[in-house]
């Protein structure tokens, strides 16, 4: 059975892809926010550790909005050329 996807809600997409971006963004703030505040002077530590702290909450913010943006996109577009298309298929067990 095919099936096509006609519109993207903004807000729950958006939440999803927010929360995505923030825990990805870990990966890579611990590790290197970690190093920056203990090679960093002693003058830069306050700043270093606001940055690690700060860094998660913005790739959530740009990841909310770019996702909203994105669906709004996608929405606009698949009424003019049609959505995403897929095939399902319905297995039954046999007893």
């Amino acid at each position: 059975m095919k099936v096509q996807v006609r519109r993207l809600p903004l807000h729950q997409n958006a939440k999803v892809f927010a929360v995505l971006y923030a825990v990805g963004s870990l990966v890579f703030v611990l590790p290197f926010g970690g190093a920056s505040i203990f090679n960093a002077p002693v003058s830069m530590r306050e700043y270093a550790m606001f940055n690690m702290l700060a860094l998660p909450f913005v790739y959530l913010l740009f990841g909310y909005v770019s996702a909203i943006l994105l669906c709004w996109l996608y929405n606009v577009l698949a009424k003019v050329i049609g959505g995403f298309e897929f095939e399902t298929e319905s297995k039954q067990n046999a007893a």
